[in-house]
């Protein structure tokens, strides 16, 4: 069986920075695709940040890209999401989610396993 684990939310001000962690058991992830989701109140999931199983490709939402940062530690099982220049409009709980195939995509129905997620709450 397959857990990811989020942990590195909490509250912080705006142009404050977060470092959220995605912990993967059950299943070497070196091969995964993983990405980073989010969901803000009464909206819709959406796609934040993807990096291949080698951590060697990235691909980031227009939305966070210069801003945010996605890594892996595969000797860990690790991926990280380092969140920099926050806005209020960055709140939301993110998702972190393993891919089984090998081809990247941002939409959410392409990743098989997720965690139970992380609030992110940015204040003004």
């Amino acid at each position: 069986q397959v857990q990811l684990v989020e942990s590195g939310g909490g509250l912080v001000q705006a142009g404050g920075s977060l470092r959220l962690s995605c912990a993967v058991s059950g299943r070497t992830v070196s091969s995964q695709i993983m990405g980073w989701f989010r969901q803000a109140p009464g909206k819709e999931r959406e796609f934040v940040a993807i990096v291949t199983g080698s951590g060697g490709v990235t691909t980031y939402a227009d939305s966070v890209k210069g801003r945010f940062t996605i890594s892996r530690d595969n000797t860990r099982n690790t991926v990280y999401l380092q969140m920099n220049s926050l806005t209020p409009a960055d709140t939301a709980v993110y998702y972190c989610a393993a891919r089984s195939s090998p081809y990247f995509s941002a939409n959410e129905r392409g990743y098989d396993y997720w965690g139970q997620g992380t609030q992110v709450s940015v204040s003004s």
